[in-house]
């Protein structure tokens, strides 16, 4: 993978119509960072996020993932770089009426054969990868609960383990803690780090809570009206920087 960037944005804009949802942005992310991207809501950064994991091309720009300009990329090799990247979204994209083994063993679907894929919800395939990932997530107990009848935080780490037998080479994670209570916030960030900790695995984390970005990452961007109006470590975020970029 060398020692290059595995994010990077040359003056990337993106708009949707008459829309921009940013405009003329540039950022590198080093391998092993934990980035958090703050802003108020419509700042850019689930756009941001899209870009990051291939799912969205940019209007004006370039986006490097891993070394592969993704716009230069074939359809098939562009799948390839989005599975090293492993996104966690708030709505977890999981099925509910299937046991959480199954669920879990979506992470494998972009290495797998249609047929293998098929016969593991028959018959689940790697359930010790599975069971392993799930043991990382502390919930080693829910492999073959039904998902459904997992609380919300059970289910936010069954989406989470998904996402680590993926075994991507970063983690994206889109507002992971707006809809649930500070309790379950800090467990989740605590995972989030520590996972990132163990597995040296990149992580850009987009928060509403200013408080969670300072304590849990080690460089925070913040973005205003699809611009990025500060990219600093963590220790060097200011009172003024957060009222510029939360001023209405």
């Amino acid at each position: 993978m060398g020692a290059g960037p595995i994010f990077q944005l040359e003056g990337v804009s993106c708009r949707f119509g008459a829309v921009a949802a940013l405009t003329d942005c540039s950022l590198a992310i080093a391998p092993g960072e934990r980035v958090a991207l703050i802003g108020p809501s419509g700042a850019g950064k689930s756009t941001l996020l899209s870009l990051l994991n291939g799912s969205q091309t940019p209007t004006t720009g370039r986006v490097v993932i891993l070394g592969q300009d993704v716009n230069r990329l074939s359809p098939r090799k562009r799948r390839r770089i989005q599975r090293l990247v492993g996104t966690v979204y708030q709505q977890h994209h999981l099925v509910g009426n299937l046991a959480v083994v199954h669920n879990v063993n979506a992470g494998h679907l972009g290495r797998w054969p249609l047929l293998r894929a098929l016969w593991s919800l028959v018959w689940p395939q790697q359930v010790q990868t599975a069971a392993q990932a799930l043991a990382q997530v502390g919930i080693a107990d829910k492999l073959y609960a039904r998902t459904d009848r997992l609380s919300g935080g059970q289910q936010q780490r069954a989406a989470l383990a998904r996402v680590l037998v993926q075994d991507p080479a970063a983690i994206l994670a889109d507002e992971p803690i707006s809809s649930v209570d500070p309790e379950r916030s800090r467990a989740l960030m605590d995972l989030l780090r520590q996972l990132s900790e163990t597995t040296g695995k990149t992580l850009v984390i987009s928060l509403h809570e200013v408080e969670f970005a300072v304590k849990y990452c080690d460089r925070v961007v913040g973005l205003r009206q699809g611009q990025i109006l500060f990219d600093v470590p963590t220790t060097e975020v200011s009172e003024t920087m957060l009222t510029d970029l939360y001023r209405l």
